[in-house]
């Protein structure tokens, strides 16, 4: 059974729902999760909000906080996740940032840093990762990560 099958088993057992906010996975964690039949009963679906003005205008992201910690910071992750969950209605949010590369590194952020956040009803966390790989590598990575 793939994660993403026992992921949606899990939902359907406890009859929760979930939603995800994806950035820099631009849809391929929304995309696994969906390939599993019967998602529809569990998965409210995704948006990609790449920019950060959809951070702000479709998941609430505070733009302070994207002035002060920037897109890719732990701070976003769990405002993005937060938000759709509170948008969408769901029980469990799931919200992907990062730095796909090869470009897009700043001071302190390199390629391959991604923030991956889960929100539900009993808080909302996020976690760091710094993953090595190709742009397409780097992406993928973060998804198996976010489904571990």
């Amino acid at each position: 059974m793939s994660l993403e099958e026992e992921i949606g088993r899990l939902l359907k057992k406890h009859k929760l729902t979930l939603a995800i906010a994806e950035s820099a996975t631009g849809g391929l964690l929304t995309h696994l999760i969906t390939n599993v039949s019967g998602s529809s009963e569990y998965c409210e679906g995704g948006m990609v909000t790449y920019s950060n003005r959809m951070k702000e205008e479709e998941l609430g992201v505070k733009e302070e906080t994207l002035k002060k910690h920037g897109a890719v910071s732990s701070q976003v992750a769990e405002e993005m996740a937060s938000g759709i969950r509170r948008k969408r209605g769901v029980d469990i949010a799931l919200s992907t940032t990062g730095i796909a590369g090869p470009t897009g590194a700043t001071p302190g952020k390199p390629v391959g840093l991604f923030y991956l956040g889960l929100s539900s009803a009993w808080g909302t966390l996020s976690k760091k990762y710094q993953f090595q790989g190709t742009r397409l590598q780097n992406k993928q990575s973060a998804v198996d990560e976010a489904l571990s």
